[in-house]
């Protein structure tokens, strides 16, 4: 329209815009050699004052030691941020931390290594059509209480092992399916005696607050009527080769894994990495838990409903 020979009054009527708006726009977007003004010139200007404009950084170097802090305590990066909006401190998206991550590898850096993965990826096993046997007097999942799957209550565990090297030496863990709290001990071996002993040495202190345990078709679990009949509760098996009807013990194998990879000799593990590996993982934010620790929402629980157990 200045073009065509209009005047600033009827341009401003028909773009809607104030007369100080386009006296501005006119000004610092014009020709500064003849000061006409050119609509491809003006915005190539326009994107000129972006580019140099100074830039909001959300990543500052405060946030950026507490990843790093928060990483090297093996706290994913989606678990770094819901704690920090639980607790109400600023923090940036878990795809800048993932990114933050990745470039510190590019430098040589050593941050992913406290990743569960450490960005590999692997492919799902197709499970066999081999027979582990049938255990005796088992009962099988299907005959658990519907209460259970509703997840509303402590004391429904599942169970199982973790493998040393050579088939040498495992660990016994259990995971209560709400709290996520984690038991861990070291075994010798599979033997289903030992296993059951253990296990009830273990759960003894919280045993008025179980109700139910569920496991694979191990034959380390043979002894499983001695464990219901010490603790009190009722044992139930999953079906054979399906891991995601136990799904929290699974999960938590897998980050016990992170620290215990496979190939790794037991008997070069002791008790007091045992206990440490165990503490962690009870003193880390989970996501389903809103970004409390498996410690915090026990006690929370044990408070609202007036019981008294011992934490770890």
């Amino acid at each position: 329209m200045l073009q065509a020979g209009f005047e600033r009054k009827v341009v401003c009527e028909k773009t809607g815009r104030d007369k100080s708006v386009l006296s501005r726009e006119i000004r610092r977007n014009c020709d500064k050699r003849n000061g006409v003004y050119n609509a491809g010139l003006a915005q190539r200007k326009y994107e000129n004052r972006q580019k140099e404009k100074p830039k909001h950084i959300r990543f500052t170097d405060e946030i950026k030691q507490k990843v790093i802090a928060g990483l090297a305590e093996d706290f994913s990066p989606e678990q770094l941020v819901g704690r920090s909006k639980l607790l109400g401190e600023p923090c940036v998206s878990h795809e800048t931390i993932y990114s933050f991550v990745w470039s510190d590898k590019k430098q040589g850096g050593y941050l992913f290594k406290h990743l569960r993965n450490r960005g590999k990826k692997y492919n799902k096993r197709v499970a066999g059509k081999r027979s582990r046997g049938i255990i005796k007097d088992r009962v099988s999942i299907d005959e658990r209480p519907e209460i259970v799957n509703e997840k509303q209550r402590i004391g429904d565990l599942e169970i199982d092992t973790v493998i040393g090297k050579n088939h040498k030496g495992a660990l016994l863990t259990v995971t209560d399916r709400v709290s996520l709290m984690e038991w861990i001990v070291k075994l010798n071996g599979k033997n289903a005696g030992v296993l059951a002993k253990e296990t009830v040495n273990v759960l003894k202190p919280v045993k008025e607050l179980l109700h139910t345990i569920t496991s694979d078709n191990g034959k380390e679990f043979a002894e499983h009527k001695l464990i219901s009949e010490l603790l009190n509760v009722d044992f139930y098996f999953a079906h054979p080769y399906k891991s995601y009807e136990r799904g929290c013990n699974e999960n938590a194998n897998r980050l016990i894994r992170q620290y215990l990879p496979k190939k790794t000799n037991f008997h070069d593990v002791d008790i007091q990495c045992i206990k440490q590996i165990q503490d962690k993982l009870n003193n880390r934010p989970r996501k389903k838990l809103g970004f409390l620790t498996p410690n915090e929402f026990f006690s929370s629980y044990l408070c609202r409903n007036k019981k008294v157990a011992f934490v770890t």
